[in-house]
């Protein structure tokens, strides 16, 4: 499958996007994951990619662009790829359709997940995370918890609740959301590639598209 996953913060894309691989071997791809893996790997991309993170600045689209075409050429993606949370604005959307242009790469469509206002908050707010850098297990207060004490059932560290998952912080990430990347979802629509699903249940979601693209 060659799709894009589209959906506010707490859609569950990231979870969506791993049972998809895990379906028919199509890798998952998102911004963040092939900026830090070109840095890892000291290419002349990631040089320039670590000179604006360094600085704490935004990476050029240009760049962003630049590490993504290499990545979509390299030998894993032939089997089909996952963009998750690409593009977020609708510049990125109008470079990516013509990079895929250029490689000859065909979309199969773009996945909007909806999901009500309402049960993101809940998913994001009854999030923990465990503390440990190098562990990082994430619990859900109803639906999977930690150990009666707050601690990691793995490792036994404290878990926490994130700064970006308050209520408040939550409601800010939507307004973003809302303002920068939705849009996008207008811009798909346009391009006869939006398919939308109701997103309530991981394992529903992605049977849903499935069927979409005939399997």
């Amino acid at each position: 499958m060659r799709i894009i996953l589209l959906g506010a913060p707490g859609a569950g894309k990231g979870t969506v996007a791993k049972l998809l691989t895990e379906f028919d071997g199509s890798v998952q791809i998102s911004t963040g994951d092939i900026l830090r893996s070109a840095v890892k790997a000291g290419t002349a991309l990631g040089r320039k990619a670590k000179e604006y993170m360094d600085r704490g600045d935004l990476v050029p689209d240009a760049l962003i662009m630049d590490i993504m075409e290499a990545r979509l050429q390299e030998p894993d993606c032939r089997n089909g790829f996952i963009l998750d949370g690409f593009p977020r604005t609708i510049p990125q959307a109008e470079e990516l359709k013509k990079l895929l242009a250029r490689l000859s790469i065909r979309l199969d469509f773009v996945v909007n997940l909806d999901v009500p206002r309402e049960v993101i908050l809940d998913r994001l707010t009854t999030r923990r995370t465990c503390c440990n850098p190098a562990c990082q297990a994430i619990y859900n207060v109803k639906s999977n918890p930690p150990n009666a004490d707050g601690t990691c059932t793995l490792c036994s560290h404290e878990t926490i609740q994130r700064d970006d998952e308050t209520e408040e912080a939550i409601n800010n990430r939507l307004e973003t959301y809302n303002s920068k990347t939705a849009p996008l979802i207008g811009f798909y629509e346009k391009e006869g590639l939006l398919k939308t699903f109701l997103s309530l249940s991981s394992k529903d979601t992605v049977a849903d598209i499935k069927k979409a693209l005939g399997a």
